[in-house]
């Protein structure tokens, strides 16, 4: 009851804060699912029903190349049947092939153009370069699932699914929107979106042997998507989570109802770049290929989002002290903690991160460890919450590549790194 009075309040508190953040334009932000004329692109396009009612049955392959959502050059392709349930319309990105079967253009070396997904679609599905797959054909049986950081969208993803589908991986790129989290309901639209996802990835690794997945989270929003799967596949599919070769986990995790974290997290992506949190350390060291520099100058935080933390956190001390809340949170946070699959672990952090503390970082890597875990982890020292990519792109797809090179591909063993 004491909570249900102090909700209020704090909600109004918080409501101001973002008010006083005029440039946010938080209707954009927070508004639900729009559709765009992306049904005409070469994507495969699929609109799910707002009530269960509404359609009678899943349409076919061929309905749909009818229909002119697929490309010419991707009507042999193979397309896993959606399913329909009672959930609001979202436009889902949906494709992948085989490659045994690929079409004369595709194995002439000609990539069908793939134009870029509307930023408000929840997630997609990415084939991998035909030409990688030629080279290294075993990269095709993999598919990397990258789950996203708060306030992100697919434009944000992109450039990690390219990295993947250009050395012959699949990718599926999966956003929840700050309307779901916001609006949270245990059992609500967000888990049953996590839930739909999580179908599609045991239906596909179920078609033939040999198939393999890969999830690359990033902050604690991927790292608890990653959990939810995790808790749907080991109840819907447990062969499945035998098929879960490795985990990349880029700025995270904090394994606790940190009212604090939750805070900031939120305001770095209310603020996007006017936050603080997207701002790294300075270096006088511009060399790419380097694991530790020698940084200077912490920015220092803006007033207004000084009062936008200190309403956050005292919200988020109160939803995050909810019973069902923290007892739902807490329960995925076990299962990430000591059931994860036995699989390696690569953990890209960085000393300068303003929503996530290092040190809660390297705490669950050293308990990972002790736990008998494959684990890797890399501190890039100076760039920001979930930039690590964009700060040091040598450094970070070196270390990238040579964790799934001799801890997955190779079906090596990792050692610890002097980077940890």
């Amino acid at each position: 009851m004491m909570a249900g009075h102090l909700h209020r309040p704090l909600s109004a508190m918080a409501v101001a804060a973002f008010a006083a953040v005029s440039s946010l334009e938080l209707p954009d932000k927070l508004s639900h699912h729009r559709l765009s004329d992306a049904s005409t692109s070469a994507d495969a396009v699929v609109l799910l029903p707002s009530t269960a009612t509404d359609v009678s049955a899943a349409p076919s392959a061929s309905a749909l190349s009818g229909m002119q959502l697929l490309p010419h050059n991707l009507q042999s392709s193979q397309l896993l049947k959606v399913p329909f349930a009672s959930l609001p319309v979202i436009q889902t990105v949906y494709q992948y092939a085989n490659f045994a079967k690929a079409s004369g253009e595709a194995a002439a070396g000609v990539l069908p153009a793939i134009p870029s997904s509307p930023s408000d679609v929840l997630y997609r599905w990415h084939l991998p370069d035909p030409r990688a797959c030629a080279e290294f054909p075993d990269k095709s049986q993999t598919v990397v699932v990258l789950l996203g950081w708060l306030g992100s969208r697919q434009k944000h993803l992109k450039r990690y699914a390219d990295w993947y589908t250009s050395r012959g991986f699949h990718a599926v790129t999966f956003t929840l929107p700050m309307s779901d989290i916001v609006s949270y309901n245990l059992g609500g639209k967000a888990e049953k979106n996590v839930e739909m996802l999580s179908e599609h990835l045991a239906d596909w690794v179920r078609e033939e042997t040999g198939k393999k997945i890969i999830f690359h989270t990033f902050s604690n929003t991927g790292w608890l998507c990653y959990g939810v799967i995790l808790e749907n596949l080991q109840l819907q599919d447990p062969s499945a989570v035998e098929k879960i070769k490795a985990c990349v986990v880029d700025s995270a995790p904090v394994a606790a109802p940190d009212p604090q974290v939750w805070a900031s997290g939120f305001s770095a992506a209310l603020m996007k770049k006017r936050s603080v949190a997207t701002k790294g350390l300075e270096s006088d060291d511009s060399r790419s290929d380097v694991l530790v520099v020698e940084s200077k100058k912490e920015p220092k935080l803006a007033a207004t989002e000084a009062v936008l933390l200190s309403a956050l956190e005292m919200f988020f001390d109160v939803v995050l002290n909810s019973p069902r809340i923290n007892r739902r949170l807490s329960d995925v946070m076990e299962l990430l903690s000591s059931k994860q699959p036995k699989c390696p672990q690569l953990y890209i952090y960085s000393s300068a991160d303003r929503v996530i503390p290092a040190k809660s970082v390297e705490s669950f890597i050293e308990e990972q460890r002790k736990a008998g875990r494959e684990v890797r982890a890399c501190d890039f020292v100076s760039s920001p919450h979930v930039d690590h990519y964009r700060s040091n792109p040598g450094l970070y797809t070196s270390q990238l590549a040579k964790f799934l090179e001799e801890c997955v591909l190779l079906g090596g063993h990792c050692h610890e790194d002097s980077s940890s």
